[in-house]
């Protein structure tokens, strides 16, 4: 039996997305990440190994497998399914990490603000904390991003016929980022915010054409529904969220993980998550320009170009 249009193109994707022989370990740095992302998912015992060790990494290197299962009240069997559940081959590979990220730290400065912002803070406390947690969320997502599944997105982006973009909320905002960045090199993108929209939009995909679902939660369904429609008309489907392993990933052909930040009462998911959208999406464009550079370098030039004139300085006639 032939392959189906679908099968076809992803075939056409296949030396990006083919895996290493022996999938590296997650970077040291990408382990709070990690937990954060996959909390939802986790059941009761493994979320306890899960909080222990990133919590207090120096302390649970020290510990052997046995030791740490009985310091978080759970099993040997339930440290090591966490650890593998994290990204490592087994316990002593993600105890390296521990040891990694605790030298890591103990080298660093000790970070001279906490991100929980209380009502009565004054702003310049605002603004110190506020600046922190954004540069843990763009180090903790540049930590965590799959290379190859980045690599396989930009491929499929560079080369489609049409970009469609879901996103509702603070994801339609970045998604409309994504959609003019791509449009001005020459690209045909659209963002929809409209779940109607979205989906009569994605029912006329097919092979050659991506879709990009944005959501932090990626359980949002109006993101979901056209991801799905796109994905069973042959699209190539990508999702941008902070959690991997939820709903959206179900029609995702590619997965790309954002850092899943702390929320507070004062730091909603709206704000967390956009940091970490943004970065990954600023990535996405500049792959692309880089694939696409014999076209993307003349159409930046001419866009710059028709937008010169509204930003030189016009000189204002002096009053009689």
């Amino acid at each position: 039996m032939s392959d189906t249009p679908k099968e076809t193109f992803t075939a056409a994707l296949a030396p990006a997305l083919a895996p290493a022989p022996a999938p590296a370990s997650p970077a040291p740095a990408a382990l709070r990440a990690r937990v954060r992302s996959l909390a939802p998912t986790m059941t009761r015992s493994v979320l306890a190994v899960a909080e222990a060790v990133a919590a207090d990494p120096a302390g649970c290197a020290q510990l052997t497998v046995t030791a740490l299962a009985e310091h978080t009240g759970t099993s040997e069997a339930t440290v090591v399914r966490t650890a593998r559940l994290l990204g490592y081959p087994g316990y002593r590979d993600l105890r390296l990490a521990l040891a990694a990220l605790a030298a890591q730290q103990e080298s660093g400065a000790a970070p001279a603000v906490t991100v929980d912002i209380a009502v009565d803070d004054p702003l310049a406390d605002v603004v110190a904390k506020l600046a922190h947690e954004e540069a843990q969320t763009l180090a903790d997502t540049a930590a965590g991003l799959d290379l190859t599944q980045l690599s396989a997105a930009v491929t499929a982006l560079a080369t489609a016929r049409r970009i469609d973009i879901y996103g509702i909320g603070a994801s339609a905002l970045v998604g409309q980022d994504l959609a003019q960045k791509l449009l001005r090199i020459g690209l045909i993108a659209q963002a929809h915010s409209d779940p109607h929209l979205a989906i009569t939009n994605a029912v006329l995909l097919r092979p050659g054409d991506v879709a990009v679902a944005i959501t932090h939660s990626g359980s949002t369904g109006d993101v979901i529904e056209p991801l799905r429609t796109a994905f069973e008309h042959g699209a190539t489907t990508v999702a941008l969220t902070g959690r991997p392993n939820a709903p959206v990933a179900h029609y995702a052909d590619l997965v790309l993980a954002t850092s899943a930040a702390r929320e507070t009462r004062l730091r909603p998911a709206a704000m967390s998550s956009r940091t970490s959208q943004l970065l990954v999406v600023d990535c996405l464009f500049v792959g692309v320009a880089q694939r696409t550079y014999e076209t993307a370098a003349p159409a930046l030039a001419a866009s710059y170009e028709a937008l010169a004139h509204r930003h030189r300085t016009t000189r204002q006639e002096p009053r009689p």
